[in-house]
């Protein structure tokens, strides 16, 4: 099994083969591609959060639609509620008053 050389152990063969100017060149190196990693990585985690913003937001935008809607539903069932109520209220009134008027 051979394990994956680190950084310090590029440097150090590279300063054993090719003496101190391969050593830096390999420091600076592999310290540019850790420095592209990391700026990769920010902007990935920077686009995916801003990308769920923009879900939260329409999901948000959504909901408060369906709730609106909802609502307007439930007030034209309870008018229509209140109507039918009112009109065997007034059918029953005039019932009445016919039974008491014979």
């Amino acid at each position: 099994m051979t394990d994956k050389p680190t950084l310090l152990d590029s440097v150090a063969q590279s300063f054993r083969d090719h003496g101190l100017t391969a050593a830096i060149t390999a420091l600076m190196g592999g310290s540019l591609a850790i420095a592209a990693t990391v700026t990769r990585k920010a902007f990935t985690n920077e686009a995916m959060l801003e990308r769920l913003d923009r879900e939260l937001a329409a999901e948000r935008e959504r909901v408060d639609r369906q709730r609106a809607e909802d609502r307007k539903t439930d007030a034209d069932r309870l008018e229509r509620i209140e109507t039918d109520i009112r009109a065997m209220r007034d059918l029953m009134f005039e019932a009445f008053q016919r039974s008491r008027a014979d």
